[in-house]
């Protein structure tokens, strides 16, 4: 068993005929304390330099973080992409409706996400959203057009969100090349915003950032 961990009960008693499959078992659940579980799924194996990024990522943001609290999570901006379907079926939660104990059971059709999809950029603060960027058809995200849906953005926190550009804007997004060219963060450099790190493969920091908005609606991806 040692050898091999994914060897089954079965196959030790196939190469200790002489050993019963309840013997065996015991053995290995009673007497040497071993159980069978499943791997953890993770989303991807990171190495050290990847750990170690999301520490010094973490402790930047902490440092902020304690210092001027408020301050802090008023200035971040957040961006993230989704694909979103013509028509999404409505949840289970959704479709629930006040019954009595005499009424008919309700009943609905399964239904699927449809095949038509966009994708959006959204970006948010704490407060809300400020913008929602819909790609045309046929068209991907590329360094251009990201920097022109960033000067859009920036319009809308002068609109929605007065003084803040004086503050100071700090903006985060992924890793996604785009984000990451050139063009992109010689533009973020000219319009004077810092950067919220983003450690590689940290899909989940979009996610955080979301649920730190306690006095803003919450921001569903």
């Amino acid at each position: 068993m040692l050898e091999d961990r994914r060897i089954t009960v079965r196959e030790l008693c196939t190469k200790i005929p002489e050993v019963s499959k309840t013997t065996i078992d015991k053995i290995l659940t009673e007497h040497l304390g071993y159980s069978k579980v499943c791997a953890r799924w993770v989303p991807r194996m990171l190495i050290a330099d990847h750990r170690r990024q999301r520490v010094e990522a973490a402790q930047e943001f902490l440092a902020f973080h304690g210092t001027t609290e408020e301050e802090f999570l008023d200035s971040i901006v957040t961006d993230d992409e989704t694909w979103v379907h013509y028509t999404t079926p409505e949840t289970k939660e959704q479709s629930k409706q006040w019954k009595h104990s005499s009424s008919p059971s309700a009943k609905k059709c399964n239904q699927i996400l449809s095949a038509g999809k966009i994708m959006a950029s959204v970006f948010w603060d704490r407060k809300g959203v400020l913008l929602c960027e819909f790609m045309p058809r046929g068209t991907t995200i590329n360094a251009d057009r990201y920097c022109e849906t960033l000067k859009k953005l920036r319009r809308a926190i002068q609109n929605k969100r007065r003084g803040l550009l004086t503050k100071g804007v700090r903006f985060h997004h992924d890793n996604a090349r785009p984000h990451t060219a050139n063009r992109t963060t010689a533009l973020i450099e000219r319009f004077g915003w810092k950067m919220v790190s983003h450690p590689p493969y940290s899909p989940d920091l979009a996610r955080m950032q979301r649920c730190i908005e306690r006095n803003g609606d919450y921001v569903e991806k």
